[in-house]
């Protein structure tokens, strides 16, 4: 029963994000809503972590498998994709490159931020 309690509100959460996108006139992924409601509701202590940790754990584990479907979709159009496969990868690459970059220098900044914090 616990779980199914946690799955609702993270449920509650993500039909806040969907309601907000259908309200604002953004061009913001529901799912951005729905995350950024769910933190302020942590950060703040509307939710509590122990309210959803479990449930969170779970379907972080059972992530991979949600990529199963864009991939079946990916090699079903393989036909369409085949003309523009050469962009698609070159632009892939560099985004990665990108974001893993900017990740690493975020993380690095913040590490700092924290040791420097403790020196004091």
């Amino acid at each position: 029963m616990k779980y199914i309690k946690q799955f609702l509100i993270i449920l509650a959460v993500s039909l806040a994000g969907e309601l907000l996108k259908s309200v604002l006139p953004l061009p913001v992924p529901a799912s951005i809503y729905g995350m950024v409601i769910m933190f302020v509701c942590l950060m703040t202590g509307v939710i509590k972590l122990s309210a959803v940790k479990e449930t969170g754990m779970f379907l972080i584990e059972i992530m991979p498998v949600m990529f199963i479907p864009a991939g079946v979709g990916l090699m079903t159009s393989f036909g369409i994709l085949r003309p523009i496969l050469l962009p698609v990868s070159i632009i892939t690459v560099v985004t990665i490159i990108t974001v893993m970059a900017a990740s690493g220098w975020v993380s690095q900044l913040i590490i700092r931020r924290s040791e420097g914090k403790r020196d004091e």
